[in-house]
Parts: structure tokens; C-alpha cells; sequence
């Protein structure tokens, strides 16, 4: 019963059978995981709890931020602080990224439709992208005016300075502290991100204050914002490529898929060959996969399923797989398996 008509160069198989609820092999030897009432849309139930509270540590941050940045933004004018400003900068793009990543939050939760076959899961990840390129893109508009700085110095107001980053500074712990406690995403580590930058630069800046005010070194001002969009510059680089790699369907960090294909063949018995496999994730946290799984013609076609779902979910925390069964066991048997139907286990199809 050969499946060489169903391909899967871009997964369409599984995404057209996203909604289906079989625990069993259809006529075609097509199957799919056996999903649970409450996880229709694979794993929102679960995920209700932890995030009905990481809206709850947005909206308070998002507060935080929202009013802090105002008070940083009229200091750093008055006192004429790169620092503070670049501060000011950061809890602006704060205060939209925490926007945006609630926004993806409340829209994540949001049920599977005929338009959204596995949900919106996925804006949750597309938020933290955007984060990572803005935190980016402003790490790098404040190297450049530092360097600006650096060449053109301006006089600072070291007191107004020192007042308005200690403010900032408590308003940026205390948005840390409610953030860090949520779930561990990769939407919310963005959001843990900028404002976690925004929390150095408020170091900095109370640090150049004091330089300042007992050395009158005005260029201390420009140098430690370079260093604070320099550390910001990292962790939005993290961010920026880890969601790119989830929107490109790679292959989920921790998984490979030649560790997959053999150890399905040597776990689940009555598998002779596995092909075809894709692997992928809908978030950073629900890896998705498909493959083929060759088979005698004696054995159960519905054991085999159950157990080859049951290995990938226990050891390489699949949680949705699209399986297609094809019967013909090995054509020639080989040191590392078998050919099934020309096809040496571990190729990708």
C-alpha cells in the first residue's frame, strides 16, 4: 500500500488534516495523533492558566513602562542626557512591544477555525520577531549617536539626570520582577528583553550622572550608552534569529532528524523504515512532524500508530504528529536498517 503520491515538501498534508480527530489509520494508511477534547487546539487548554497570568504581568508592565517613559523623556530634554533619551527610547519601544506581545497573547488564545487550522499560536512568535528587529534596529541608532556625541559633545545636567534615571530605574525593576515570573516563551522572554535593557540603561545612566556631577566628563554620557545598545544588541539578535528559525519551519532546536528515524526503527516494533520526516514547530514549545513508516504486512497498522505517537511524544516532545503508514517491510536488509521502498532510513524524502 505505497503513499509515494503523498508528499510533504511543505507539510500541505498535515496542515489539510489539522482539524481531523482520528485516533486511527484511515483507507489510505493516512493517520493522525489522537487528539484530546480539551486540546483541540493542540495544547490551548493547557496553556489557559499561564496565559491568562503573563496578560496580567503585561498589562502592569505595560503601565509601568507606558508612564515612566514620559517622565524620561522631559528629563532627558531638560537635562540634555543621550543617556536618558536613549532610556526614554528603549521604554518607547517598550511600551510597543509589550503592546504588541499582549495583543499576540490574547489573539493566541483564540480556537482553531476553518482559516486558522492549528490556531494563532504563531503571533505569539511573529511578536517576538518584531521586537528583536526593533531592539536592533535602535541598539544600532544609538551606537551611531554616540559616536555622534563622542565628536560633538553636549553639556549634561548630572543632578536632573541622576533623579530621573533612579526614577526610571525603580520603574524598570519593578517591571522586570512581574514579567520574569511568567510563563517561559519566546514572546515573553522578547518582552523580559527590552525591558531588561531598558533597566541597564537606566544603570548607565545613573552611573554617568555621578561621573558627571563630580568630574564634569561629558563623554562618560555617550560611551556607557554605547556599551548598554551593545548588550541590548545580543539579546535582540537571539530573539530576532530564534522566532526567524520558528517562521521558517526549521528544524526545533534539541530534535535531528536522523536521531528520530533511527530511533523510531529501533523502538517501535514492527517499523521497518521511516521517511519523509519533517519536523517543525508552531512555537518555540509544540514541535509538529510528519512522516512515513514502513511496515510488514502482518503487523497491526493501529499498534504500530499508537506507539510510534506515543515514542515521539515521550522522547522528543512531538506535540502533534501526522503519521502515514505504508506496507512492504524491507526490500534489503542493511547494517542501519533497512531499504524501504529505495529508501534508506534517515533520508528526509
Amino acid at each position: 500500500m505505497s503513499a509515494h503520491g503523498h508528499t510533504h515538501d511543505d507539510h500541505a498534508d498535515d496542515h489539510g488534516h489539522g482539524g481531523h480527530d482520528h485516533g486511527h489509520a484511515d483507507d489510505h494508511g493516512h493517520a493522525h495523533q489522537p487528539q484530546k477534547k480539551k486540546g483541540h487546539d493542540h495544547g490551548h487548554g493547557h496553556g489557559h492558566a499561564h496565559g491568562s497570568s503573563n496578560e496580567r504581568r503585561l498589562t502592569w508592565a505595560l503601565i509601568l513602562v507606558g508612564v515612566f517613559m514620559v517622565v524620561e523623556v522631559v528629563g532627558g530634554i531638560l537635562a540634555h542626557s543621550l543617556a536618558l533619551i536613549a532610556d526614554a527610547g528603549h521604554m518607547l519601544t517598550d511600551s510597543a512591544s509589550l503592546v504588541l506581545a499582549l495583543f499576540a497573547l490574547r489573539v493566541g488564545k483564540r480556537p482553531a477555525d476553518e482559516t486558522y487550522s492549528y490556531g494563532r499560536q504563531r503571533y505569539e512568535v511573529l511578536a517576538a520577531f518584531v521586537n528583536g528587529l526593533v531592539l536592533l534596529a535602535l541598539s544600532v541608532w544609538i551606537l551611531i549617536e554616540s559616536a555622534r556625541r563622542l565628536f560633538e559633545p553636549q553639556t549634561v545636567q548630572g543632578p536632573v539626570m541622576l533623579v530621573v534615571a533612579g526614577v526610571g530605574l525603580l520603574a524598570n525593576i519593578a517591571a522586570f520582577l512581574i514579567l520574569r515570573d511568567g510563563e517561559d516563551n519566546l514572546n515573553m522572554r522578547s518582552a523580559v528583553l527590552h525591558v531588561l535593557g531598558d533597566l541597564l540603561a537606566s544603570v548607565a545612566a545613573m552611573v554617568a550622572a555621578v561621573v558627571i556631577i563630580y568630574t564634569h566628563w561629558m563623554p562618560i554620557d555617550p560611551l556607557l550608552s554605547a556599551l548598554v545598545s551593545l548588550l541590548i544588541l545580543r539579546g535582540g539578535w537571539r530573539v530576532t534569529r530564534e522566532s526567524a528559525h520558528i517562521l521558517l519551519e526549521g528544524t526545533p532546536p534539541g530534535i535531528e532528524i536522523e536521531e528520530v528515524t533511527a530511533d523510531v526503527i529501533a523502538q517501535v516494533p514492527g517499523v521497518s523504515g521511516v521517511h519523509h520526516l519533517h519536523v517543525w514547530s508552531l512555537t518555540d514549545a509544540k514541535p509538529m512532524m510528519t512522516l512515513h513508516a514502513v511496515i510488514a504486512e502482518e503487523t497491526n497498522q493501529d499498534t504500530v500508530l499508537a506507539a510510534i505517537q506515543k515514542r515521539l511524544s515521550e522522547r522528543f516532545g512531538v506535540v502533534h504528529a501526522t503519521v502515514q503508514i505504508e506496507r512492504g517491510g524491507c526490500v534489503a536488509q542493511v547494517d542501519d536498517g533497512c531499504h524501504a521502498h529505495g529508501v534508506v532510513p534517515g533520508s528526509k524524502g
